[in-house]
């Protein structure tokens, strides 16, 4: 199945991200004291639910929304199922 959406333009935050983990591994082999660390782990995971807000939404607006707009009543049912899951999974997992 062919993707309407992109999301080429959360890669150069997927970047800054990987670049903060990196600096976070420096600061463990530099010994750095913990508090440190872990506001630097908190910044990251804030920056990761930022990137999946983008990424969620565009699917909502983009691949969600063509598939409703559509005449397949199976394909419809198919994305609200697959959001609800998605949603399903993200409660879990908080």
């Amino acid at each position: 199945m062919k993707q309407p959406t992109t999301h080429e333009e959360q890669l150069e935050f997927l970047k800054k991200i990987e670049g903060q983990v990196r600096g976070i591994q420096k600061m463990i082999e530099e010994k750095r004291y913990c508090v440190d660390i872990i506001t630097q782990i908190h910044s990251i995971i804030g920056a990761l639910y930022r990137v999946e807000d983008k990424v969620f939404k565009k699917h909502i607006d983009g691949c969600v929304v063509q598939a409703l707009k559509g005449k397949s009543e199976m394909g419809k049912q198919k994305k609200i199922n697959e959001v609800v899951e998605l949603i399903s999974r993200f409660r879990k997992s908080a």
